[in-house]
């Protein structure tokens, strides 16, 4: 489905907001900038494949029977595009985010998601547009996520949907030994100093409620993800971030604006790094395996 086809079904998407294609090379620039400039925890966030094994957790958004579908904080088009693959033939699938680098990746991609700039507080949409509004790992990302759910519930008619992680209860499982313990103690502090809810997975019941919608189902999915041989150039790319500590160092601030002292800060980089040459020399031994299992929680409410 190509952008076009927004103006087809008289979608209400600003000319003005309209992202437009890219340069092939531009975007294989950008590309190579996200993979060297963000973390480990970018990547994850990219979602890339989180819905290949199964779907099942999907089955409460009722795809089959909605039209109108608004994927807000869509990133690349990776929940996009499971939308569309779900939903009727004729069934619009619309994205919106307000990154334009990462909406410039999704309208270029080879199944390409027609999308708009926007807020997710204040959506460029009229009232009723959509019947059914989804995000995935947004709510973690905000101040106050009911206000976010009562503004999907504005341009929706029908149902309004959250695919939200509690990223305090990862497990890892590692041929590296340290290394799911040194994990839980860096996702411990990350917690502490960060400013939003990114634990928020099952609570957001109380968010959809808050907003004044009638919840209709929260179902949990086990998002897990493994390292092993041959290995991609994502496991690599982490592998290297560990070593140099460069992923510890891009959420230091966060880290320290919590309940951890800079020495100890120190103290668990030093440790991480030593952990990260432990996996490349596992690597390089084609000996490390690394699973993790990320709970996410699909929670669907009704609009009154």
């Amino acid at each position: 489905m190509e952008s076009d086809d927004v103006d087809q079904h008289r979608w209400p998407t600003p000319d003005s907001d309209r992202v437009s294609k890219i340069d092939p090379f531009l975007l294989e620039t950008t590309i190579r900038r996200l993979v060297r400039e963000f973390s480990e925890d970018y990547l994850r966030r990219t979602r890339e494949g989180m819905w290949d094994d199964s779907r099942e957790a999907l089955e409460p958004l009722a795809l089959e029977s909605h039209q109108r579908i608004l994927d807000v904080g869509c990133g690349t088009g990776e929940l996009s595009r499971v939308l569309r693959e779900e939903a009727p033939d004729h069934a619009t699938v619309v994205g919106c985010d307000a990154d334009r680098e990462l909406l410039e990746i999704a309208v270029d991609h080879d199944d390409p998601v027609p999308a708009v700039a926007g807020d997710a507080l204040r959506l460029p949409f009229p009232d009723d547009s959509f019947d059914l509004v989804v995000c995935q790992a947004l709510l973690i990302n905000l101040p106050d996520p009911a206000a976010a759910v009562a503004e999907f519930a504005r341009v929706s008619t029908d149902l309004v949907a959250a695919v939200e992680p509690n990223n305090a209860t990862v497990e890892i499982d590692s041929s590296v030994e340290r290394e799911g313990r040194l994990e839980r103690r860096a996702r411990t502090a990350y917690l502490d100093g960060v400013g939003t809810d990114v634990a928020l997975g099952a609570d957001a019941r109380a968010a959809f409620e808050d907003a004044g919608l009638e919840v209709c189902e929260t179902r949990r999915y086990d998002h897990v993800r493994t390292v092993e041989p041959p290995y991609s150039e994502m496991a690599l790319v982490a592998a290297r971030r560990k070593a140099t500590g460069a992923g510890l160092a891009d959420d230091r601030e966060t880290m320290l604006s919590g309940d951890l002292t800079e020495a100890e800060y120190d103290d668990l980089r030093g440790a991480w790094r030593e952990m990260g040459r432990d996996v490349i020399e596992q690597m390089e031994a084609r000996e490390y395996h690394r699973e993790e299992a990320v709970p996410f929680f699909v929670t669907v409410g009704r609009v009154p």
